[in-house]
């Protein structure tokens, strides 16, 4: 068995946690090798992010990287990722860096669920003074990729930014406000939730549409199937666009044209994990809560 590792920024007191991940890997007849952006992943079977969400999220764009270059069609190829928490509430990842003696013989012992996840696909059409950064994965055509959500917010801008929204080419509303999200289930649990929408399950082929702090108090966050094609046409004199923790920046106005990528991304869970245990340990629902 082959394991890619894929860090960022691993913190000296987490070195030993880090190294002590290698060393069960390897002792068991693993062979371990670690990834930067950009690096092939040479027939790896798992690829393990050691962070948080955020490093997760890179990963993501590692993966659609190594789908790019190879020119798969879909990210399937490639293989599931598992998420290591070196870092704070971390939904999508697995184990704790507590936890790890326990991970590797689940995992090694095959005691895991995979989870196919949605990606969002965006393409942008952008007028004058559109700032585009680097950005990783199937991008050279225009077209990025999202785990958990796109959104475009007003920035420093001081007018409202407005946003008319479109669904399967019916108009919906003008969202005026500092931005909206539109996210997927995973994304559900993220930028979406703290703005006041619903929590999604992975498996339920749903997008949600959230304002951000709307400027209207009865546009509320609504939940559309998966199958369905948005079209977000933005103005403001100037605003940012996220995808998942990449950003551009606008002047101006832009279209967006949002729908649901034609691959999935998979998550490893181990041992009796799922995405309600998940809920209940990040959120602390049924737990007793002390100060």
């Amino acid at each position: 068995m082959k394991i890619a590792l894929y860090h960022r920024h691993i913190a000296p007191a987490d070195l030993p946690a880090l190294r002590q991940l290698v060393a069960a890997l390897e002792g068991r007849g693993v062979e371990t090798f670690t990834v930067a952006d950009g690096d092939a992943l040479q027939g790896a079977d798992f690829l393990l992010s050691v962070g948080g969400d955020g490093t997760l999220l890179s990963a993501v764009q590692l993966i659609l990287g190594n789908a790019a270059m190879r020119g798969a069609d879909t990210a399937e190829a490639f293989p599931p990722i598992v998420g290591i928490n070196f870092g704070h509430l971390g939904f999508l990842t697995t184990v704790g860096k507590d936890d790890i003696g326990r991970f590797v013989d689940d995992l090694l012992a095959g005691r895991y669920s995979v989870e196919e996840r949605t990606l969002l696909q965006v393409a942008t059409n952008a007028g004058d003074g559109h700032s585009q950064p680097a950005l990783a994965g199937r991008e050279a055509d225009g077209t990025s990729f999202a785990l958990n959500e796109v959104f475009v917010h007003r920035g420093d801008a001081m007018s409202l930014l407005r946003t008319h929204v479109c669904v399967d080419g019916d108009f919906v509303a003008t969202y005026a406000g500092d931005g909206v999200i539109v996210a997927t289930p995973t994304g559900s649990t993220a930028y979406s939730l703290s703005c006041g929408g619903p929590i999604l399950t992975p498996n339920s082929r749903s997008l949600v549409v959230t304002p951000i702090s709307a400027h209207t108090l009865t546009l509320r966050p609504i939940i559309l199937p998966d199958s369905a094609t948005l079209r977000l046409d933005i103005e403001g004199e100037q605003f940012s666009l996220g995808i998942d923790s990449r950003r551009l920046s606008f002047h101006g106005t832009a279209s967006l044209l949002l729908s649901r990528a034609p691959f999935t991304i998979r998550l490893i869970r181990t041992g009796n994990q799922n995405f309600f245990s998940a809920i209940r340990d990040k959120l602390m629902w049924g737990t007793e809560v002390r100060p």
